[in-house]
């Protein structure tokens, strides 16, 4: 275990690179003249909230593409940038021990709601509730330039690891490392059509359950949320013992109007049973080839993750071409950066000196 004066002493301060900025990818709206703060605030960042739990201070709001990004900071404004993603059913939260461990060692920390989640929402009314992979992609890209940030280490677990992956290999200039729990998580699209063993099919009950009109039903009423997510974590972090304040934290994320439309929308499109939309197709079709990732990369295996077939990297590390690490977080289930914040935290910083 690592604490924060550890963490400092092992990676220097400095400012962020000044590099120029990419070619935009997509701007579906004109970003406001830097980001606002948000009118609700959790718990101040690294001190204990309501029973005791840690959070972040004010959250702050963009608007970035189609979204209002709602998203929470940490550390110099000047510092180098690491971008932490979550997945589905958490939160930004999953990382509320991993950014004033990072927010001391220099880095300004970002850590956005994905969209259909927490203070994250769409501009229209009219815009697809769409959760395909390029789309919530370009969610990060439209943050980044929404910031003004040209490049950052990208960290994520789960939706985010996938989709930490997905901006690597589309666009590895805006990316300076990588820190994908679980490897190589690009969804390919032709392969989602073959049966898994069935061991693993059953870990993935709730992407079938969501197929099913009563899946969604239960995913648009409070109460059989609530208890979908608790179980899903349960099943996929076995050893962590997470109490009811923590559980609900982030589950206060799941209380939003589009939540339910994008969480069905993303795990019906893997399946090949939604649509994702035509202007999206060119991402899709560059990685349904399944590019390499060549920006330097630390891949993370949570031993106890029932989502992983093995902890081994055989299977994807081929497809990591740029100085590379892998690690066994022995004792973890899939939550990575909440149960183990500090080997996340240190996975970020060995990552950016791969």
């Amino acid at each position: 275990m690592i604490d924060r004066r550890t963490l400092t002493k092992m990676i220097g301060l400095g400012a962020a690179a000044t590099l120029p900025v990419g070619a935009a990818t997509e701007a579906a709206a004109a970003p406001e003249a830097g980001p606002r703060r948000a009118p609700a605030a959790p718990a101040p960042g690294g001190h204990p909230g309501p029973g005791g739990h840690p959070g972040f201070g004010a959250l702050k709001q963009v608007r970035a593409g189609v979204l209002d990004i709602g998203y929470a900071e940490a550390g110099p404004a000047h510092g180098r940038v690491v971008l932490c993603l979550h997945g589905w059913p958490y939160d930004i939260h999953s990382f509320a021990d991993v950014a004033p461990l990072l927010a001391d060692a220099g880095y300004r920390v970002i850590v956005p709601y994905l969209r259909g989640h927490g203070a994250t929402a769409f501009l229209s009314p009219k815009t697809v509730r769409n959760a395909q992979q390029s789309a919530v992609a370009l969610d990060v890209i439209a943050l980044m330039d929404a910031l003004k940030i040209p490049r950052a280490v990208l960290a994520g677990f789960d939706w985010g690891s996938r989709t930490a992956g997905v901006v690597a290999a589309l666009w590895p200039r805006r990316v300076k490392a990588l820190v994908p729990v679980g490897g190589y998580l690009v969804t390919h699209l032709p392969s989602q059509k073959d049966p898994l063993p069935p061991r693993s099919e059953r870990t993935w009950w709730y992407q079938y359950y969501f197929a099913t009109e009563r899946g969604r039903t239960a995913m648009e009423t409070r109460g059989n949320r609530y208890d979908l997510c608790r179980l899903v974590w349960e099943e996929a972090s076995p050893t962590w013992e997470f109490d009811d304040a923590t559980f609900e934290r982030t589950a206060a994320a799941f209380d939003q109007p589009d939540h339910a439309a994008i969480v069905i929308h993303n795990y019906r499109w893997r399946l090949g049973l939604a649509d994702g939309e035509r202007r999206y197709d060119r991402y899709e079709r560059l990685l349904a080839a399944r590019p390499a990732i060549t920006v330097p990369s630390l891949t993370l295996a949570p031993a106890l993750d029932p989502f992983l077939p093995t902890t081994d990297d055989s299977a994807y590390r081929h497809l990591f071409t740029g100085p590379y690490e892998h690690r066994v977080l022995p004792g973890v289930g899939h939550n990575a950066p909440q149960e183990a914040p500090e080997e996340f935290a240190r996975a970020v910083l060995d990552a950016d000196r791969l």
